[in-house]
């Protein structure tokens, strides 16, 4: 079996590397991405000619035309939870197979978003900037967490570590999301609304659908308290940044974190993130050795279960995908 690894000269070592690549060698001839860029469409195709299997970095997409181009492809791998840049309906009616990883970054995205409250409470970034501009910053009253409320808008994995962590530190913390309800102590299920307007820190984990878009807008933000923060760690395309940015600009909000925005891939956009009141990392939360080995290792695992024969784990569309067939599944 060959296999084409999306990942460039600049993003192999610290989404890929080289554990997980040893492991793919041995079930399938492999074949590098040489450039530093991000292939897609035909050029992604005509590097992968050949290959039975594609293991795509997120800035491969599975896109129609790199599907109608690859006739001797048989699965498309994407080495993440987040399937959003793949076309899966255009994989089906070529018969691709799509898979997804399972995620193994909950514990380093959590750990951010408890990074990201802690400086917004005590303003440890604005004083760093300070010191390193050469200035002396005045000492400024931060927020105490423990006399504080998370607010979490979506309950999935990485909300339930983060809910975790804060109430070790001591803080109350609300939920809302329509399908889940907390069961842990200390974990209040709440309207939207009481979410918002009962909490200190409000962190948006929600999932990204056409319902969910736009979801934190200028009504959101007016319910929220006044002083309160904001905390995207979730998609983009859940926040109206017009309406964030007004709700700072007002100082109904006293700040905002993210490691997520409308900017290419998933990038805080540059003009919220330039703002004084605002913390950015630029999509770096599930941006560590174990987090990105964790996912590659699905991907590797699902590899060997094509070569070995079988339907691997994280498929999507195998109903759709005849193409399996060549391999002798199904």
């Amino acid at each position: 079996m060959k296999v084409f690894l999306s990942h460039g000269t600049d993003t192999f070592p610290g989404y890929f590397g080289n554990r997980a690549l040893a492991e793919l060698q041995k079930h399938a001839e492999v074949v590098r991405n040489p450039t530093d860029r991000d292939l897609r469409d035909e050029e992604l195709a005509e590097a992968a000619r050949g290959c039975q299997a594609i293991i795509a970095y997120r800035g491969s997409p599975g896109t129609a035309a790199t599907f109608a181009n690859t006739p001797d492809l048989v699965a498309f791998h994407r080495c993440a939870v987040d399937i959003s840049t793949v076309d899966v309906a255009a994989a089906s009616a070529q018969g691709i197979l799509v898979t997804r990883a399972t995620p193994g970054f909950v514990q380093s995205v959590a750990e951010l978003g408890i990074g990201m409250i802690v400086d917004l409470a005590r303003g440890m970034t604005r004083s760093a900037e300070a010191y390193h501009r050469g200035e002396i910053p005045l000492p400024r009253a931060g927020k105490q967490l423990d006399a504080s409320t998370l607010g979490l808008v979506g309950y999935g994995r990485i909300a339930r570590r983060l809910a975790e962590i804060a109430r070790a530190i001591g803080m109350r913390v609300l939920v809302h999301d329509p399908h889940a309800t907390p069961e842990a102590p200390g974990i209040t299920a709440a309207p939207l609304e009481g979410v918002l307007s009962g909490a200190d820190f409000v962190v948006c984990l929600a999932i990204s659908n056409p319902e969910t878009a736009n979801l934190m807008n200028a009504r959101a933000f007016a319910a929220m308290r006044e002083g309160a923060y904001f905390i995207n760690l979730s998609r983009g395309e859940l926040v109206d940044e017009a309406a964030l940015e007004a709700a700072l600009e007002s100082g109904h909000l006293a700040g905002a974190a993210m490691d997520v925005g409308r900017a290419p891939d998933q990038m805080p956009s540059p003009r919220l993130a330039a703002r004084p009141d605002v913390i950015a990392t630029p999509h770096l939360a599930g941006l560590t050795p174990e987090a990105a080995e964790h996912q590659a290792m699905d991907t590797v695992r699902q590899v060997a279960a094509l070569a070995a024969g079988k339907l691997p784990e994280g498929a999507v569309n195998a109903e759709a995908a005849h193409r399996l067939r060549r391999l002798g599944i199904g």
